[in-house]
């Protein structure tokens, strides 16, 4: 029962490094990256649709996507989710297409985006830290002897210092992305 309440939580403690890893994607970088688009849907026909389901995304240059619909009368609603999605950039609708052009970061912008993604970074390691505490609760009821509680208590720990460890390494990793020119 009780490596069993270890491995769910290491699972959920997983879940929240891959859950600020998509979250981290959909900051910009400077570098065209389809997976801006990912958290972005549209109405079709009554259905909430991302949009990578509606459209082929392509990246023809560093600093570019390219977006084709497949079918062309969602190129409106595509152009006006992509603005309502406030990533500062300006869709440029041709009739058959849409592309977004990803200019320069600036160093102030830049400095910015850090001070975002530090916020991010603290929201995975609350999250982890509230894994934590299901799994010490979880431990607690089972009512085991003392000293083979605090031998799990410890393991719960263990798993939460690796996980909040790997929290700031993505942090790094995505910190050394956006400063890089």
């Amino acid at each position: 029962m009780q490596d069993t309440i270890l491995l769910n939580l290491e699972e959920s403690m997983e879940r929240s490094i891959l859950a600020l890893k998509r979250e981290f994607q959909t900051i910009r970088t400077g570098r065209a990256n389809p997976q801006i688009l990912d958290t972005m849907t549209i109405d079709y026909y009554g259905t909430q649709t991302p949009i990578k389901q509606l459209a082929g995304v392509t990246v023809p240059e560093a600093s570019q996507l390219l977006i084709k619909p497949f079918d062309k009368s969602t190129l409106k609603a595509i152009e006006q989710a992509i603005n309502d999605a406030n990533l500062g950039l300006s869709p440029q609708n041709d009739g058959m297409q849409i592309r977004l052009i990803f200019p320069r970061l600036t160093e102030e912008r830049r400095k910015e985006l850090v001070k975002v993604i530090a916020k991010m970074a603290e929201s995975g390691k609350v999250s982890v830290r509230n894994e934590r505490r299901n799994g010490v609760d979880a431990i607690k009821k089972l009512s085991l002897p003392e000293d083979e509680e605090r031998i799990y208590l410890d393991e719960i720990q263990k798993l939460t210092d690796k996980f909040v460890a790997k929290t700031d390494e993505e942090l790094k990793i995505k910190e050394k992305e956006l400063m890089t020119i």
